[in-house]
């Protein structure tokens, strides 16, 4: 936005100045846009740059619910304190530091532009086949995760991980994609580059998004430490591949869905269960839904 767009047209012909309206009345209208308008807007002049500062704006953007989401936080989160911030300290440090809400089990922040709710379940909201079972799994701290503990394979060869997600927790009139995050133990990480791994996401009870993934970030160099080469008529290069995110941790598209209200719920499906390969090293974290963004 620069200065010619805060003027417009009136009924007599005349050019009437944004600026001099009242600065509540600029806030009412920054509040109907984005969040990233309303950045862009304070450089307009010093009345829209107070207006874009009020709390009548990103109250706004908040989501209905970030009361409720904020009471459910860990009580020892120190990092997050919205008695002494103002509305727009709170949506900012929603953005920038996600909160761990219900036991510190879920993690909830805000998409920066949209204001629009990313969700993360740890794998502790996870069920996993054979989770709790020490011979094949593990429970343990990771210093670059966001949650307590991580679950590690030590030797599976049914591989079976399930999310569930009450549509209300995510924004409406959205539309999301799931991500599997993960990590990979050095010098024992292998049989993932075997086959593809089987994806399913969906309304439950309604017809499911489904896809074959690949859980290997080394895909294209099959000889680092001596993983076994992929089963012939696999070709990796047609699946969806991991990519590395800006924290560190790997992420592989699960597919997209759909939320238009209602209190339906989201389910995600990770599975490969017809297996003469055993598998090792993986280190999950969670399965995360974010809106899905439009190609600029």
């Amino acid at each position: 936005m620069d200065k010619d767009e805060t003027r417009t047209g009136t009924e007599d012909g005349e050019i009437a100045d944004f600026s001099s309206l009242p600065e509540g009345a600029i806030a009412n209208i920054l509040s109907l846009t984005t969040p990233s308008d309303a950045c862009r807007s304070s450089a307009v002049s010093h009345t829209f740059h107070a207006a874009a500062q009020s709390d009548i704006v990103w109250e706004r953007f908040l989501p209905i619910d970030w009361e409720d989401l904020i009471s459910r936080r860990k009580p020892n989160d120190l990092n997050f304190d919205p008695t002494t911030w103002s509305t727009k300290e709170i949506f900012f440090s929603l953005c920038n530091n996600p909160l761990l809400i219900d036991d510190g089990y879920t993690s909830i922040s805000l998409e920066k532009r949209s204001g629009k709710k990313c969700v993360m379940l740890g794998a502790r909201e996870l069920s996993i086949v054979w989770g709790d079972t020490s011979v094949y799994w593990a429970w343990e701290s990771h210093p670059e995760s966001r949650f307590t503990e991580v679950l590690v394979i030590f030797k599976v060869w049914w591989l079976e991980i399930r999310g569930k997600i009450s549509s209300r927790m995510l924004s409406p009139a959205t539309t999301y994609v799931a991500y599997f995050v993960f990590r990979t133990r050095e010098r024992r990480y292998f049989g993932f580059n075997i086959d593809p791994v089987d994806a399913m996401v969906g309304i439950v009870g309604s017809e499911h998004y489904m896809k074959s993934v690949c859980l290997d970030p080394y895909f294209d160099n099959p000889h680092q430490r001596g993983r076994r080469v992929p089963r012939a008529g696999c070709n990796l290069s047609r699946l969806e591949q991991p990519r590395e995110r800006h924290d560190g941790w790997f992420e592989t598209e699960l597919g997209e869905f759909r939320i238009d209200g209602g209190d339906d719920e989201v389910e995600i499906i990770l599975k490969k269960v017809k297996c003469i390969d055993s598998r090792s090293g993986l280190v999950v974290q969670g399965i995360e839904m974010r809106p899905k963004m439009n190609p600029a």
